[in-house]
């Protein structure tokens, strides 16, 4: 570990106290921003969209492209390829698809802050944008996955013990975005997005000494990795996630899905013009695109240089330690830090955001007759900046117990939401008969079927267990809807808005 290397050991340590006291200072500066609900959520128009574009990918990536699906990789060899390869053909794709739709229902309902909000205004269902909020509280689970990898840098390269490792990740993040809300998350989170390239650019190169083989690195690497066990190099897995053709689609439809998640559409939301949409998209596409198909082959390199790592996600620590010069490995285990760091607050931002717009918001009122609009708005951002702390906490408890695999953690935790609010966000695109009574019916039997089938293990694979509930909650809201079509809903008609 970097603590055997004292030169090592103190250049990370400038450097994550350079960094945070950097985190710190964007922070406060986005006080300024965040003083409204929807400056807090959203930050809207203060931030130039190719940044808010490098802050999308950074999102999407987490610990869970840097940790965790290289230790799938290590473990289970070039199958893995199949999510890493999807992650920026797919989602890439889905992003396009869905970005232009979503950011003009936005812009038509209004000053939405948060996607439970836009769900709650396209199917004016206040029921609904509660009953969302709740569900977006699985991101815990999706933090506490970011507190795992942290530590387990923290402990593998700097040997922190682990405890401490997670106590200083969760302090550091939430100071930082209950200062500056949004505005600190997404100018952060670009900053992290351009170290997250240039680390993943270097694990590449590295290649050329680590593994030889010249311009045939990947054939060398191919062979290596036979040498050490056949199963690594099949296009389908023996063992693992990725050990079928079905579910292999299901990764694909996963990944299509993802950019759904709330805390990267919130991204979207941020966006001042349609004009802004050309340049944010091609940002999120070049910066994914380097950091989605490079660093998963850190993890097979990993098993070529280490075979028998106690634990997978310990592959790209390790790999980086041992392939890279002093000063350059410090930059590297701080771009990692970074990676986990650039989901960690969006996650924060999208859990508390929820709390505060869409729960607090919407049923104060209930409770509190005589509230005025200034009040409950000063109210719910002291609540969402407040509910940090509470979450912060919650992650911190349940990190304590350290899961057997990262990625699959974190991917349960995304699975549940997106098995919930695929179907309302979709079909509310382009189908009249998309009503209030079927969102709610699936946003409740896709989460509760993919919590029965993976907790009851009905189907183990947590790929093909959200596409089948998926696929319930489409069946279910399009029988709810054509059940309550006569009721009178509102068609809102797409126009480009200026």
């Amino acid at each position: 570990m970097l603590a055997d290397s004292s030169l090592l050991l103190w250049t990370v340590i400038i450097l994550l106290v350079a960094y945070f006291v950097v985190v710190t200072w964007i922070g406060k500066k986005g006080s300024a921003f965040s003083k409204s609900m929807n400056g807090f959520a959203t930050a809207r128009g203060k931030v130039s969209p190719w940044l808010v574009g490098a802050s999308f990918a950074a999102s999407y990536s987490s610990a869970n492209l840097f940790i965790g699906v290289p230790g799938l990789a290590y473990q289970y060899g070039t199958s893995v390829l199949w999510y890493t390869l999807g992650c920026f053909g797919v989602s890439w794709v889905g992003l396009l698809i869905f970005a232009k739709t979503f950011w003009r229902y936005g812009k038509k309902f209004g000053r939405v802050s948060t996607v439970p909000e836009w769900l709650g205004r396209r199917y004016n269902s206040k029921a609904l944008q509660v009953i969302v909020s709740v569900l977006i509280l699985f991101n815990v689970y999706y933090i506490v996955g970011q507190n795992v990898g942290l530590a387990t840098i923290f402990e593998t390269v700097i040997g922190i013990p682990y405890f401490w490792g997670i106590i200083i990740g969760v302090t550091i993040t939430i100071l930082y975005i209950g200062l500056g809300g949004a505005y600190a998350q997404m100018i952060t989170d670009g900053i992290q997005g351009l170290l997250m390239a240039i680390a993943s650019i270097l694990i590449f190169i590295s290649f050329f000494w680590t593994i030889g083989g010249g311009v045939n690195v990947f054939g060398e690497l191919t062979s290596k990795l036979e040498a050490v066990d056949p199963n690594l190099i099949t296009f389908v897995g023996v063992e693992g996630p990725y050990n079928s053709v079905l579910a292999i689609m299901a990764v694909q439809f996963l990944l299509f899905s993802f950019i759904l998640m709330p805390h990267l559409l919130n991204k979207i939301l941020s966006i001042e013009t349609e004009e802004e949409l050309a340049p944010f998209t091609l940002s999120t596409g070049l910066v994914l695109f380097v950091i989605s198909t490079l660093m998963v082959l850190g993890g097979l390199a990993a098993r070529v240089l280490f075979p028998s790592l106690s634990s997978p996600d310990a592959a790209i620590p390790m790999y980086v330690i041992d392939s890279f010069p002093t000063i350059l490995a410090a930059i590297m285990i701080v771009g990692i830090i970074s990676a986990i760091l650039s989901s960690t607050d969006s996650l924060y931002l999208g859990v508390t955001t929820s709390f505060g717009n869409d729960f607090y918001r919407v049923l104060a009122p209930i409770f509190k007759k005589d509230i005025g609009h200034a009040q409950l708005e000063s109210q719910s951002v002291k609540v969402a900046k407040g509910s940090l702390i509470v979450v912060g906490l919650l992650s911190l408890y349940i990190s304590l117990d350290r899961p057997d695999s990262l990625s699959i953690l974190i991917q349960f935790s995304f699975s549940a939401i997106l098995s919930g609010i695929l179907a309302p966000i979709s079909l509310g695109y382009f189908w009249k008969k998309a009503t209030n009574y079927g969102a709610i019916g699936a946003v409740i039997t896709g989460a509760g079927l993919y919590v029965i089938f993976t907790q009851l293990n009905v189907i183990e694979n947590i790929y093909l267990a959200m596409f089948f509930a998926s696929l319930a909650s489409f069946v279910v809201m399009g029988v709810i809807g054509f059940l309550t079509a006569e009721e009178k809903h509102e068609e809102l008609v797409l126009k480009k808005t200026v």
